[in-house]
């Protein structure tokens, strides 16, 4: 997807999509920076997008560890389906991250080590970020890792809400520079 496309996505659906230009490399590499790929029995990714961080986890990932990818829009959907729908252990999701429980059922995974999200908590209701927070919160448990990125601070009190640990590094190779937040419940 070039970035003309990615741009009509973000004026057609500017609080789901959340950005004007998909994430950078550094930003994507950052990301995924601190997950043991090696130790891991299952991650998902909020809001894969145009999947700049799908393509790390794909690239990094173990043959047997569970990977589901949830995207709302079906634009971004279509593309990864197509992309990484054949690979096994690896399943795009047409849908929201509110009904992450009907998803885990259907795949049989009891057990989540890693969140990583794409989603735009500062364009996100209050009401849809506390449920998927919440959700993420239990599904993680004490030993589980969410990883996010927002473009400011702004919502990292919002995230201490859910968690009890809040590392934060900056990315200044994106457009425009992010943060990236770890955020876990030891």
């Amino acid at each position: 997807m070039n970035a003309l496309h990615f741009i009509q996505e973000y004026i057609r659906h500017p609080r789901t999509v959340g950005a004007i230009m998909p994430s950078s490399k550094s930003l994507a590499k950052q990301m995924v920076k601190s997950i043991p790929f090696e130790n891991i029995t299952c991650m998902i990714e909020y809001g894969p997008g145009t999947g700049v961080f799908t393509d790390e986890i794909v690239q990094n990932k173990h043959k047997d560890t569970i990977f589901l990818a949830i995207e709302a829009n079906e634009t971004f959907y279509n593309m990864l389906n197509k992309k990484y729908g054949h690979l096994e252990n690896v399943y795009i999701i047409h849908g929201s991250v509110e009904d992450i429980d009907e998803y885990l059922k259907q795949y049989d995974i009891e057990k989540v080590d890693y969140i990583v999200s794409g989603l735009p908590f500062t364009s996100l209701s209050g009401t849809t970020s506390t449920k998927i927070l919440k959700k993420t919160a239990t599904l993680l448990g004490a030993e589980g890792t969410f990883i996010t990125f927002q473009y400011s601070k702004v919502k990292c009190s919002f995230f201490e809400s859910f968690f009890n640990t809040i590392q934060y590094e900056r990315v200044y190779r994106n457009v425009p520079p992010a943060y990236v937040f770890l955020c876990t419940n030891p």
